[in-house]
């Protein structure tokens, strides 16, 4: 049984003929189906895992093999994957199997990574605790009666369990970096366009960012090297120069970080968590480093404008699901009409449904100006804020989230709850900045404690370095 600790090591193994990818490949099926209760995996795409591991053995022996060899990744139930399923976990798009494969697919196989699996998700990555899957309800392998956090629920689970190296999710509140923390694992969000969204189902298109959840932050800096950079079938990816993240880890770097007053103080944030985030303000000094409460008075507004904006860009991407393209048709349907009412109804889920009306509600002519118009002056603001503090700091740190995983129907039953296990992580996406997660202690009930550190755009190398320091 090869245990897996980071891509050098297993590339390094696999060079000395320790380990051989196609061995990786069955032992990767073997675990999945071992874990299946964790629900993390809504496929396996067992044929393709095994040919691209014999074709990859073949490469380790002749010496041609990429930078990925053998290195067994997940990818989440909303990124395209040529000749495979995708279903966004929603049951509108059950049956459909991608055309094409997503930019980010297309670069790790390119460097002979193997795509083991699709995994699980909240339906259209819309949720905070993987509960809203059309496929049932993904368990925390720390505590099977919490939930992995979400929308990359299945993602982070994947890592976590040991079922697989890497995984790929997305991320447009936080939904890569809270389900990271809820189970210890590392999640990192890019900047807005640093990482093609080609081939990503889109939820809200100026918030959405592909990212790796991983176990270390070496593994991050590897996977982003090869997954960022400019794209011609994405307009918004950016054309700026893509870092050796992975060779940047400098030793004696000495930091300016702004931890938010705001968050380490908010009501209702655990108080094991506040103690965590503040041990580490404390350690970060003893090294050297410059850290200082500054004052962000839009905490509040954070989760409003998101859900406002958010909504709005869903009402419009999801309008593309009608049952008459692809996907699910109702076998209730007589006429055009109730073709599209019918498969809407029953093929979306209730939260996705709750956001679409919510979107098409705010963006409806008598309330575009007091909500849409409204929420994209605030983001601006939230933006200029966000700015500000990195004209004087490197760094802002906060907590990833306000407590530990919690348990499943706990927050279900109110919408607004839910809504606000974003509070942390959300201004990352609204401001466009690059955020990590990174485990920082564990709760006395047993469960990890996620930082969360956002940097400045583009400076993805600085915030993989420090990130890698405090995880050390």
């Amino acid at each position: 049984m090869y245990s897996f600790s980071n891509i050098t090591t297993l590339q390094a193994d696999l060079k000395a003929g320790k380990i051989t990818c196609s061995a990786l490949v069955e032992q990767a099926i073997s675990a999945i189906a071992d874990k299946k209760h964790l629900n993390a995996f809504l496929e396996v795409f067992e044929v393709s895992a095994k040919e691209a591991a014999k074709r990859t053995d073949e490469k380790i022996k002749s010496g041609t093999a990429g930078k990925l060899a053998g290195v067994i990744i997940g990818i989440k139930d909303n990124i395209c994957y040529k000749g495979h399923k995708v279903s966004a976990s929603s049951k509108i798009l059950e049956g459909f199997e991608s055309l094409y494969s997503a930019t980010v697919v297309e670069k790790l196989l390119a460097e002979d990574a193997i795509i083991i699996g699709r995994t699980n998700c909240d339906e259209f990555a819309m949720g905070s605790s993987n509960e809203n899957s059309a496929f049932g309800n993904v368990l925390n392998p720390l505590n099977e009666k919490c939930v992995p956090g979400g929308s990359s629920g299945g993602a982070a689970v994947a890592v976590a369990a040991g079922i697989c190296h890497v995984t790929l999710g997305s991320d447009t509140g936080g939904s890569i970096r809270q389900p990271a923390s809820f189970t210890g694992t590392v999640g990192f969000k890019p900047t807005y366009g640093r990482v093609s969204r080609y081939g990503l189902i889109a939820y809200a298109s100026s918030f959405d960012q592909i990212g790796p959840i991983t176990k270390t932050v070496e593994d991050t800096a590897i996977i982003m090297e090869i997954i960022s950079g400019l794209d011609k079938n994405d307009n918004t990816s950016s054309s700026k120069k893509v870092d050796n993240y992975s060779k940047e880890f400098s030793a004696d770097k000495k930091y300016k970080i702004a931890y938010l007053k705001e968050c380490v103080e908010a009501e209702g944030i655990d108080p094991e968590v506040k103690q965590a985030v503040l041990k580490q303000i404390e350690w970060l000094k003893s090294k050297g480093h410059t850290v200082e409460a500054v004052s962000f008075p839009y905490l509040e507004f954070l989760v409003p404008t998101y859900y406002v904006l958010t909504t709005a860009e869903a009402s419009s991407n999801l309008s593309r699901f009608d049952g008459i393209h692809y996907g699910f048709r109702s076998k209730n349907a007589t006429d055009l009409e109730s073709t599209y009412k019918k498969s809407r109804s029953e093929g979306f889920g209730k939260e996705v449904k709750r956001r679409i009306m919510l979107g098409t509600f705010v963006l409806s002519a008598g309330y575009y100006d007091a909500y849409y118009s409204k929420g994209q002056k605030v983001r601006r603001i939230i933006h200029e804020k966000t700015k500000e503090i990195f004209n004087t700091y490197d760094f802002i740190l906060t907590p990833s989230t306000p407590g530990t995983a919690f348990e499943f129907g706990k927050n279900s039953a109110d919408p607004i709850k839910m809504y606000l296990e974003d509070i942390f992580t959300v201004q990352a996406n609204i401001a466009g900045v690059p955020a990590i997660s990174v485990p920082c202690g564990k709760h006395s009930n047993g469960l990890p404690i996620g930082l969360q550190l956002m940097a400045n755009y583009f400076e993805e190398a600085k915030l993989l370095n420090l990130a890698s320091k405090i995880q050390k």
